[in-house]
């Protein structure tokens, strides 16, 4: 069973003793707090392994949360997965733009959430474990083994999901991938997919690399590829 630290921020109490067990049986030591500014502190402090983090929290909202956090060298690779009772695309959006990594909208179930979190702490688990083929695609350059994008130069700071769509899209240019094929294969098999996650992600993907995002073609109806044209990678 896992043994990482999860840290719980949440101001409905029901709602964090839901999430303190549920996680717990899954064999994660969990943590818990009810306000933003407390959770800001105890990450921090406890440099958790993974935040379950709600949108909607009094005086520091999560989104604020999110935005410290990910401000913080020292702590802004900690995965965040979101929760939002209002299941708008509009904070799905802003929570994904600053650096969470997953979300999951009220109601929802332990079982899907603590699918959700195995899933976003194999991926950090994978990216960690590195891969030292460093993909270059003109302006675009891609290193697994750092977890690292540069575009035109500059660093590009994405999340673990979409660099990890990045990366399995840009291994394999021209091929046509389905939005459930690249949730799949970034996620895995026990994520709920929908074509809303997929789109999200590809946007806020495309945004932050610029320019480069025009690489990530859309294919109408079927899903999306990296620019054939571009490949082999470019040696050093």
């Amino acid at each position: 069973m896992a043994n990482e630290k999860i840290l719980v921020v949440d101001d409905e109490e029901d709602i964090l003793e839901l999430l303190r067990y549920s996680l717990a049986r899954e064999g994660y030591r969990v943590y818990s707090t009810g306000t933003g500014e407390k959770a800001v502190s105890v990450a921090k402090e406890l440099s958790p392994d993974l935040l379950v983090l709600d949108l909607m929290l009094p005086g520091m909202d999560g989104l604020e949360v999110t935005r410290i956090l990910k401000s913080d060298p020292r702590i802004r690779s900690i995965p965040i997965v979101m929760l939002t009772a209002k299941g708008e695309e509009a904070d799905i959006v802003a929570g994904l733009e600053l650096g969470a990594d997953d979300y999951v909208t009220k109601p929802f179930s332990p079982r899907v959430l603590a699918a959700r979190v195995r899933a976003v702490l194999r991926r950090r688990r994978i990216s960690e474990a590195g891969d030292v083929e460093v993909l270059r695609f003109d302006d675009l350059v891609i290193d697994p083994g750092r977890h690292q994008v540069f575009s035109a130069g500059g660093e590009v700071r994405l999340t673990l999901t979409e660099f990890g769509i990045l990366l399995h899209l840009a291994r394999r240019p021209g091929w046509v991938f389905t939005r459930s094929q690249i949730v799949d294969a970034v996620k895995g098999a026990d994520y709920f997919v929908t074509d809303q996650s997929a789109d999200v992600q590809v946007a806020g993907l495309r945004k932050k690399l610029g320019d480069a995002g025009s690489l990530i073609e859309t294919v109408r109806g079927v899903g999306y590829r990296f620019r054939e044209q571009q490949w082999p990678p470019r040696k050093n």
